[in-house]
């Protein structure tokens, strides 16, 4: 079975390369009626696109969406939806010269062996946080239908190169997150955070950090365990994100910490309604949704790209050599991450909300 496909009810599918000619995905199970039109996703893809600023990758690529199939006079047909960005800013000059030399921290050694060296080496090819435009423009479509019920996702910057937000509050995310280029909600920090950035940057170095992304309005009951349980769903879409190294819900490691006193999240009546007092399970109870704000927060590791000389292997003649990266490079994934982050955890609960028909077939 492919592994380019994520999804049950919402199903989709990932194609392209970094330096191929466009990057694009396949969306099937949309209800036919969304009102939906390219300035939606637009407006996402326009959150993760290079160029923007200093802090990320000086590749111009315009990331301008273009609709194949599925949408006719505005709204959803029923049929696939295919969507895709074109690739125009691609030199592949640079991977053409280190072609043979393992990448310390990329996919080269593994990608080589799996299948045979017939991948596309160039950009990481595959492997390349390119695909997750794609990501991106998927989310777009979930979070329209998520709108539907009123469940809204966000997510943001908390940590950079280990510089850390204080608590922020769900009015903060919204406003600020897209105000500043480390996707941060506190904007002190985010000052602190870029300038940690750019300095790595001149160094020939990068940073990593941590994202936190947040579902809000879920209903109780999403989830199918117990292998397609609700958490078990979301980490497996956050780990298709390159660079993901690690995925928590609510108190997450830190629970290990704590007594069962202080994790338990009590329950108490409002209105005649269940809550919990606290939320350390982070919204899910059995791999269940449980009502409260989804809470997940993941680990991105430093971009592997960086300019510093670094020891090598040389796969093809079989010895070491000395490797220098050239090209156009994040010295930080995260700023970028936040909207796929944010992409990922709509297209998961969207699927999820189709799977228990909270989202009718046909949108009137």
């Amino acid at each position: 079975m492919s592994g380019n496909i994520f999804g049950q009810n919402f199903q989709i599918t990932s194609f392209g390369e970094s330096h191929g000619r466009c990057i694009g995905v396949v969306i099937d199970g949309c209800p036919a009626g969304l009102r939906l039109q390219e300035s939606d996703i637009q407006r996402e893809l326009d959150k993760r696109k290079p160029g923007q600023n200093i802090v990320t990758t000086q590749r111009g690529e315009a990331d301008k969406v273009e609709i194949l199939s599925g949408i006719f006079n505005g709204f959803t047909t029923g049929a696939p939806i295919c969507l895709l960005v074109w690739n125009k800013d691609v030199d592949s000059s640079k991977y053409e010269k280190i072609k043979d030399l393992l990448r310390p921290g990329h996919a080269d050694f593994t990608a080589f062996r799996k299948y045979a060296g017939f991948n596309d080496y160039r950009g990481g090819g595959r492997f390349s946080g390119r695909i997750t435009a794609s990501f991106v423009m998927a989310g777009a479509v979930a979070k329209k239908l998520l709108n539907l019920l009123k469940i809204e996702v966000l997510s943001h910057a908390v940590e950079i190169g280990g510089i850390q937000i204080e608590k922020v509050n769900f009015r903060d995310i919204r406003k600020n997150v897209y105000q500043n280029p480390v996707r941060c909600a506190d904007l002190k920090v985010a000052k602190r955070m870029e300038r940690l950035v750019e300095k790595v940057k001149n160094e020939g170095d990068s940073v990593g950090g941590i994202i936190e992304g947040i579902v809000l309005n879920a209903p109780v009951g999403l989830g199918e365990p117990v292998f397609d349980t609700l958490e078990g769903e979301i980490a497996k879409a956050l780990f298709a994100i390159p660079a993901v190294k690690g995925v928590e819900f609510g108190s997450g490691f830190g629970a290990t910490q704590l007594k069962g006193s202080q994790n338990n999240d009590l329950f108490v009546l409002k209105d005649r309604k269940i809550f919990t007092k606290t939320n350390k399970a982070g919204g899910i109870l059995g791999g269940i949704s449980d009502g409260m704000p989804i809470v997940i927060r993941v680990a991105v590791k430093p971009t592997s790209s960086i300019s510093k000389i670094q020891k090598t292997i040389n796969i093809k003649k079989m010895k070491i050599e000395k490797l220098q990266i050239e090209g156009r490079h994040d010295p930080c994934i995260v700023p970028r991450a936040v909207p796929v982050v944010e992409a990922m955890l709509a297209v998961t609960i969207c699927d999820f909300a189709l799977r228990a028909q909270l989202i009718p077939r046909l949108i009137k």
